[in-house]
């Protein structure tokens, strides 16, 4: 059994498959999947090569083998995964040697929603298949590779993890940044991972041995099993009309080495690698121990492009999201005005927030739907890890199992019936569970009794394997107001869950002091207490001015704040405004007056109305359709276009080049756009003044790609800033671009290739049109390209992402 082997002795993938099948004569748009099929003694002697080079892991010729690419007739599905297994086991026993088949399973080549069109459980349904069909065939493990959202990461696990009883493997192609393509790091693509349990993770493709180092660095910091390195053999090169890789076998072999010191458990090839690197690599490596796999007892909530920790500190869980006092929360639910509950968390991150709590229960309305559609639409327009919120065990596994990244679920008592439905949820799906002390007999008086329920908690979630470090313990508050020793109980509650029990803690803070005047002075003082005691996140109001100058206040006072940097930056100001004001009293909410139930007795300084560039960067659709619709009653059409539209897009994409805002994000920005852009038009054509002639430019995945992903990330940036997209689609032949150009003197195409098998089609297309076309200039992008391929191959510009593109189509166009 591989999970025996498994971070106990140093295992050897095989290498690439794409590269060898190019140099056996593999054309362009040609199916790799298909060989199994019509050439079964070429991918049983490359098997054979890689097994008697002494790989101990040999993946399945079925990378693009799932149902969304195999279900238009030729072959069916089940008959090429039963014949890629058999001709591992084949050449296994040619070469005399057992060794691991790997069902490789790579990305489906779609972008999921929100960010695509792919429903969740469409891309599921697609890997379910896959999988299926190996283990029916005899393979030992599934190996997930090469994925770069985080999403459809997750639809694959969950397909291997229930449908299938084998061992699942995960890699992902890091960028230089050392983010995937849909903005997870490394710790979120950890936590994610780990929460799944997935048996091994790590990086493949995208960079070389050197390249993955700093990678290889950060995964072993935070992975608690063992990791994966699979690099490419360098940078690819054309000469000669092929595809070539500059690390060659005995550079590729020592640093191979360099890693596995390091402390990968499992190493290997990927695009450009062959029998002779993994030779060299194994012989380089061989007899070499595994460094022990080194658990960590960290607990980290995580979005698809952030994580938070809980630990130094404390963290700030936003409780605005959430109807119980708040008649206008309460009735944009019932209206389904969703961008109400957006901006309520985008206002919750401008002021600090780091986790957002998501509660939309209400009697009369469909929970578990609205739970998802919140979930959903809160991780389009911010990056920051949910706390998902309710008692309905439907809605809470609804929204656990589509949510991009590792959640804070709120929550699980201790009582039997509660953890025997919550447990196996948070074992499958993967979270840190808030634990109230409570159970069958209530809420205890006492210290002593609230850390009784918080030992059975912790006992009950070891029987499903869930460690301490996915445990955070709610000790609650109780009014004061009614239970005069409730502070004093709780404040020592906490320190002991902490100290006693190792285990992080949570409190919703304002608790401490309903039905009392002047709450915030309360809930400013008793924050402050619990911090000190042990609070590692509050469930606070991030908009009270209160709660949060007691936040910062204590994180200077603690030295947390390193320098009081947070503190000056943020407070530097309010001195000289002050002064100027000539020391006059503070206002309300400083003085802590009573504040309206709706303000959840925080006290608020709420917020200035967003504009339309406003509204359109933060990606609220049905905000911008509507501001867009009141201001073009006043201005006109085109000076709306240049004052709002595009200077928020321009923000956005300097902020997605920069790191500071992530795939997402950009998509729904452009979403926003696209929306107010649509009551401009109707102005435009109504006999406003008319729009500029929009620019031409087509765009294709080259022929033999079915993989659109990046393509239609730049069609949508594209459309956004005033160009009109002609859409070829994917696997396109190079006449067919041809065609395009000349019907309609095109001036810029842009090529997509996600694989190293397609690019050949990209240079023949690249070719064609020069000679064809020469006024026209071809941009490029794709996973396996670079700034050198680009050039070997005669692109005329490269773009390392979207935002790249467009720049160089206004540079070339406008």
């Amino acid at each position: 059994m591989i999970r025996e082997d498994l971070g106990k002795k140093l295992l050897f993938f095989d290498g690439g498959m794409g590269t060898l099948l190019q140099a056996k004569g593999l054309k362009p748009g040609e199916l790799p999947e298909t060989w199994n099929a019509e050439r079964p003694e070429d991918i049983i002697g490359i098997h054979r090569a890689y097994i008697e080079a002494g790989s101990d892991l040999v993946l399945t010729n079925t990378f693009g083998a799932n149902a969304l690419k195999f279900r238009d007739g030729g072959y069916p599905l089940g008959e090429i995964i039963e014949k890629a297994v058999g001709h591992v086991k084949e050449a296994a026993r040619r070469a005399g040697r057992s060794v691991y088949t790997a069902l490789d399973v790579g990305p489906t080549g779609k972008l999921l929603k929100p960010m695509g069109d792919l429903e969740f459980e469409d891309a599921y349904e697609a890997f379910r298949q896959a999988m299926i069909c190996g283990e029916q065939a005899g393979a030992d493990l599934i190996h997930i590779e090469t994925m770069s959202d985080t999403c459809e990461i997750k639809a694959a696990v969950l397909a291997a993890k229930e449908n299938t009883k084998l061992p699942v493997f995960v890699t992902a192609v890091f960028d230089e940044r050392r983010k995937l393509l849909t903005g997870a790091d490394v710790p979120a693509l950890v936590s994610l991972l780990e929460g799944l349990r997935v048996d091994a993770l790590g990086v493949n493709c995208g960079l070389g041995p050197v390249q993955m180092l700093p990678v290889l660095e950060e995964l072993l910091s935070y992975a608690s099993v063992p990791v994966i390195v699979k690099p490419n053999a360098g940078l690819p090169k054309q000469q000669g009309g092929e595809t070539v890789y500059d690390v060659h076998p005995e550079e590729f072999a020592r640093t191979m080495k360099v890693i596995v010191e390091k402390g990968a458990a499992l190493i290997g090839g990927c695009c450009g690698t062959t029998p002779e690197h993994i030779g060299h690599m194994i012989r380089e490596c061989e007899g070499m121990s595994v460094k022990p796999v080194c658990r960590k007892n960290l607990t980290m909530v995580s979005s698809y492009g952030q994580v938070v920790i809980l630990g130094s500190g404390s963290k700030i869980i936003g409780e605005r999201i959430n109807p119980t006092g708040k008649k206008k929360f309460k009735q944009a639910l019932k209206d389904h005005d969703l961008d109400y509950i957006l901006k309520e968390g985008i206002l919750q991150e401008e002021n600090g927030a780091h986790i957002l709590d998501v509660n939309v229960g209400l009697p009369d309305i469909d929970e578990t739907a609205m739970m998802v559609e919140a979930v959903q639409g809160l991780q389009s327009v911010t990056s920051l890890p949910l706390q998902i919120d309710t008692v309905d065990i439907r809605a809470m596994e609804a929204a656990m199992r589509i949510y991009n990244g590792k959640p804070m679920v709120n929550s699980v008592s201790g009582k039997q019936e509660s953890m025997d439905a919550v447990f196996p949820l948070i074992a499958k799906y993967g979270g840190v569970v808030v634990g109230l002390t409570l159970d069958e007999e209530g809420i205890p008086d006492t210290a002593d009794g609230r850390i009784r329920v918080a030992e059975k908690i912790i006992r009950e979630a070891a029987r499903y394997g869930i460690e301490k470090k996915d445990l955070v313990i709610d000790v609650l508050a109780m009014t004061v107001s009614s239970e005069p020793q409730g502070a004093a109980v709780a404040l020592e509650a906490l320190g002991r869950v902490r100290k006693e029990l190792g285990v992080h803690t949570v409190l919703g803070v304002s608790n401490i002091s309903f039905g009392l005047p002047c709450r915030p002075i309360l809930n400013a003082n008793f924050y402050i207490m619990a911090m000190y005691s042990g609070l590692s996140a509050g469930i606070v109001n991030p908009s009270s001015e209160a709660m949060m100058e007691a936040y910062d206040a204590y994180h200077a006072l603690l030295g947390l704040d390193e320098n009081c940097g947070r503190y000056v930056e943020k407070y530097a100001g309010r001195r000289v405004r002050e002064q100027a004001a000539g020391g006059q009293s503070p206002s309300g909410s400083e003085r802590g007056q009573d504040v309206p139930a709706d303000s959840g007795g925080s006290g608020t300084k709420g917020g200035p109305a967003m504009d339309l560039r406003a509204v359109i960067e933060k990606g609220l659709k049905e905000d911008a359709h509507r501001i867009a619709g009141t201001l073009v009653q006043t201005q006109e059409p085109l000076e709306i276009i240049n004052t709002h539209l595009i200077p928020a897009l321009d923000r956005v994409g300097k902020g997605f080049e920069q790191g500071t805002v992530f795939l997402p994000q950009l998509l729904m920005s452009a979403e926003a756009a696209k929306a107010a852009f649509a009551v401009l038009k109707e102005q435009i054509a109504e006999g406003g003044p008319q729009a500029e002639k929009k620019e031409k430019v087509v765009l294709a995945t080259v022929k033999g790609d079915i993989h659109d992903i990046g393509k239609n990330i730049v069609k949508v940036l594209l459309e956004n800033y005033s160009f009109e997209v002609i859409d070829l689609g994917k696997d396109v032949p190079p006449e067919a671009i041809l065609e395009a150009v000349k019907a309609q003197d095109i001036r810029l195409v842009g090529l997509s290739a996600l694989m190293t098998t397609t690019v050949v089609s990209m240079e023949e297309t690249i070719r064609l049109l020069k000679k064809e076309a020469p006024n026209c200039r071809v941009m490029v992008g794709g996973a396996v390209l670079n700034q050198e391929y680009a050039d070997m191959i005669g692109a005329d510009f490269y773009g390392k992402d979207a935002m790249q593109s467009v720049y160089y189509a206004q540079k070339l166009l406008k």
